[in-house]
């Protein structure tokens, strides 16, 4: 006899849980109690006839067939979201949802203006629901892969497989201390000197990666540009910044650029998709719009 297949609703709060790693930090996105999470975890477990997760004071952790049946969920979730979309470009229209994850510090590059391709697409697809999460290069990747995301915009130093990868632009990194900092008011900076003072480490970073930007060790760590920019701003330490993050800080006379000939690189942001879902048409359509409004030669 052929099991009887759990409910999307009961698929979506599993799923869920397991991306939020317990039910407390569940709750928010679900909107449900952690009672109720309880409650309806238990009952897949009870359809299904097996234990998915351990919960308590040990943590949350899958057991081994409910990590099998979280890819086996994953993969359903994003048939039927395959088939919703399908269905609704058959009739006609797009509607459906785009998850779209970006790096931080994005919404100043005129270079590539976000908000008004954004503006663009909701005006074309009113209908469909955007969801926009701010995320590091792995973890995003990883949430494409998985299905949790659809696209995403950023700089990848490490490339997954299974990911389709279109080159957008070039975000220039420049190096700055800020008007609290020893080095902000002397004229003549050596090189060495800039090498020997304590700087901010990008989590996603190795210690190859922080060689090749010109330093031998770190003072502290962030993963995202806004805690970079805070303790730059201490006066404690020097780090990188996109220039057009920076730009205004600058202008107001709270950073300086450091030895711009000497230290900067320029990190290439691409868009990337799983390869599996490239021709989904509310992804193709976001492919689309931002070829053409862009303007670039972007493959569609």
């Amino acid at each position: 006899m052929v099991m009887k297949v759990p409910s999307l609703k009961l698929l979506n709060i599993f799923v869920t849980v397991v991306r939020c790693q317990g039910f407390a930090p569940a709750q928010q996105e679900l909107n449900l109690s952690t009672s109720a999470i309880s409650n309806y975890m238990t009952q897949l477990e009870t359809e299904l006839g097996m234990l998915l997760c351990h919960r308590g004071r040990g943590g949350f952790r899958l057991t081994s067939k409910g990590a099998l049946f979280y890819q086996k969920a994953l993969h359903l979730l994003g048939e039927v979201d395959s088939l919703g979309n399908y269905l609704s470009n058959l009739k006609g229209e797009l509607i459906g949802s785009l998850r779209i994850g970006l790096l931080d510090a994005m919404v100043t590059n005129a270079q590539f203006p976000l908000p008004d391709i954004i503006a663009a697409f909701n005006k074309e697809y009113a209908n469909v629901h955007l969801t926009l999460q701010i995320q590091r290069p792995y973890e995003m990747q990883m949430a494409i892969l998985e299905g949790q995301l659809d696209v995403g915009i950023g700089a990848f130093p490490n490339k997954m497989n299974g990911l389709w990868f279109q080159p957008l632009y070039e975000e220039q990194q420049r190096l700055y201390c800020s008007d609290l900092h020893p080095l902000y008011v002397q004229e003549e900076i050596s090189k060495e000197t800039i090498a020997n003072q304590r700087v901010v480490n990008r989590s996603y970073w190795s210690d190859a990666e922080l060689a090749r930007q010109g330093f031998k060790s770190s003072a502290a760590t962030i993963d995202s540009m806004e805690p970079q920019l805070i303790l730059i701003l201490s006066g404690a330490y020097i780090g990188y910044l996109p220039e057009h993050y920076a730009q205004s800080w600058v202008d107001n006379k709270r950073l300086r650029m450091l030895d711009p000939e000497s230290y900067g690189y320029k990190a290439p942001f691409s868009l990337v998709v799983k390869r599996s879902g490239l021709h989904e048409p509310v992804i193709r359509a976001f492919r689309k719009l931002l070829a053409e409004h862009y303007g670039a030669s972007l493959e569609v």
